[in-house]
C-alpha cells in the first residue's frame, strides 16, 4: 500500500461523515496520486469497522463491474466488491425516502441467498450452488459519496475512488420470488428494467462474468485473500447485467424478469 495508517483513517472517515450527510468528497485519488487498489480496499475495511461501531451489521456482499464493458471503461481485468449493511434492505414496492441518498441510481442483478458459509482459494461451481439456498430478483441502489468528477479538473473518478466508497453500494431491494439455483440457466435469465413506464434497459445474466455463478466464485476466491468467507444467511448481489439508471425524484423502477419473477421500488 502506498498510503499511511493515517490517510486510510482519515478517508474512512471522510466517506463515513459523506453518507451521513448527505454531501460528496473530493476525489481521494486526486488527493493521493499514489492510490492503489490494496489501499482503496484498506480504506473500504476501515469504513467498514466506523460503521460497524455506529451498530450498523453486515448482511452480505456486492459485487460490481462484472462486465467486460465496464472493465474496459475503466481499464481493469478484475470485478470489485463491497459490503451490505442491514439498513441498506428495502422493501420491494416500497418508497425510498426523500433525501435518502445523494444521486441515486439502481441496476438489475440476480441475488444469492446462502443457506451456508462458502470460502476459500478452490471455491467451485458445484460448491457456490451447494452452499445456495435460493437465487432471486433484485435491484441495487448505487450512490457516490465521492464527485462523479472533480469540479474544478473535469478528472473523472477512477476505480480505487470507487472501491473506497463500498463500491458505490447504498441500498437493495429482493423480489419476492425464491427459486433452487439450479431451476433455471441464470446465464439466460435477464429482465426488462422500466422508469416511469418507459423501458430504460434490458440484459441477461451472461452479461456477468458469462454467468452469474461465476461472479459468486471470484467473490469467494479473493475474499480468501483476506481470510473472509460468506457467511450462512448473506446476500450476495452478482452483479449487474444493465447500465446504471439515474433516480431522480419521482422515479418509479420496475424489473420484470419474466418467471424468474419481478422487483421495484420508488423514489421520493
Amino acid at each position: 500500500m502506498t498510503l499511511t495508517a493515517h490517510e486510510i483513517g482519515q478517508a474512512a472517515q471522510d466517506l463515513h461523515n459523506a453518507e451521513r450527510d448527505r454531501t460528496q468528497i473530493g476525489l481521494l485519488s486526486l488527493r493521493y496520486p499514489g492510490l492503489d487498489m490494496n489501499d482503496a480496499y484498506a480504506i473500504q475495511n476501515a469504513l467498514t469497522h466506523l460503521k460497524l461501531e455506529a451498530g450498523r451489521k453486515v448482511i452480505g456482499w456486492k459485487i460490481g463491474l462484472t462486465s467486460n464493458a465496464m472493465q474496459d471503461a475503466l481499464k481493469i481485468d478484475i470485478p470489485d466488491s463491497g459490503m451490505l449493511f442491514d439498513d441498506m434492505l428495502f422493501e420491494n414496492g416500497g418508497t425510498i425516502p426523500e433525501g435518502r441518498f445523494i444521486q441515486p441510481r439502481v441496476e438489475a442483478e440476480i441475488a444469492f441467498v446462502m443457506k451456508s458459509a462458502l470460502g476459500g482459494s478452490k471455491v467451485s461451481r458445484q460448491d457456490v450452488l451447494g452452499a445456495t439456498k435460493c437465487v432471486c430478483p433484485s435491484l441495487e441502489i448505487l450512490d457516490t459519496r465521492i464527485h462523479r468528477a472533480d469540479p474544478e479538473t473535469g478528472k473523472t473518478r477512477k476505480v480505487f475512488d470507487t472501491i473506497a466508497d463500498n463500491a458505490a453500494n447504498a441500498g437493495l431491494v429482493l423480489g419476492n420470488e425464491r427459486h433452487a439455483p439450479g431451476d433455471f440457466d441464470l446465464r439466460w435469465t435477464g429482465a426488462i428494467v422500466s422508469r416511469n413506464g418507459e423501458v430504460e434497459e434490458t440484459g441477461l445474466g451472461a452479461g456477468v462474468l458469462n454467468d452469474p455463478i461465476e461472479s459468486v466464485v471470484w467473490l469467494a476466491r479473493r475474499m480468501a485473500d483476506y481470510g473472509q468467507t460468506i457467511e450462512a444467511g448473506q446476500i450476495v448481489l452478482s452483479g449487474s447485467f444493465i447500465r446504471p439508471i439515474e433516480c431522480t425524484p419521482g422515479s418509479q423502477i420496475a424489473a420484470d424478469f419474466g418467471p424468474f419473477g419481478a422487483v421495484s421500488c420508488s423514489f421520493n
